[in-house]
């Protein structure tokens, strides 16, 4: 695999859009993202469900899930993060060599 290119450190780029579930609705973070020029897609209390996140959040819950499949992720064992980051990167090649093996 090549290296991935670019400096280290904060990305210099912000993201287009924030979304976020029905915890982070609040004037003062809608406040915040649009001073920083950030649009946001944040569910609102009190409305029936539906508000559309749910078709790309769950992308991210369904990755998390696959990672809890192997234990030592889902409860961490390890103190030491460089060794948490070795099994999560092993993890993570596993999720993808499955996702894109071939069916045989």
């Amino acid at each position: 695999m090549p290296p991935l290119q670019g400096r280290a450190g904060r990305p210099v780029r912000k993201p287009q859009l924030v979304q976020g579930d029905r915890g982070y609705d609040s004037q003062p973070h809608r406040n915040q993202l649009l001073a920083r020029g950030i649009a946001s897609q944040l569910a609102k209390r009190g409305r029936p469900h539906g508000s559309g996140l749910g078709r790309t959040r769950w992308v991210v819950e369904r990755t998390i899930a696959w990672l809890h499949r192997f234990r030592r992720l889902a409860v961490r064992y390890e103190r030491r993060p460089c060794i948490h980051e070795a099994f999560l990167t092993l993890a993570c090649s596993l999720v993808c060599w499955y996702y894109l093996r071939p069916v045989i």
